[in-house]
């Protein structure tokens, strides 16, 4: 399942508080880890969404004419066909 970065910031902060108010040494270190965890897949996440986003848009039209239908039109009608 892929988490999204707002989930992992949430799921640290929690692992952090736990840590800080755990008085089981054991629980301590454990929501440590965890919290070390949830931040490394924020990163990861962040970067999979800033990664979405710029391969979501279109390139730019090279000119004002040319629409979006124009850039994927093909003369060859065979084309997506071959395997």
């Amino acid at each position: 399942m892929i988490h999204t970065s707002a989930f992992c910031l949430a799921q640290e902060a929690v692992q952090r508080d736990r840590a800080a108010t755990a008085i089981l040494k054991n629980v301590q270190m454990i929501a440590t880890s965890a919290a070390a965890a949830w931040a490394r897949e924020a990163a990861s996440a962040l970067r999979r969404e800033a990664k979405l986003g710029r391969e979501d848009r279109l390139p730019a039209p090279a000119s004002p004419s040319e629409s979006k239908e124009d850039l994927w039109f093909s003369e060859n009608p065979d084309r997506g066909l071959a395997s």
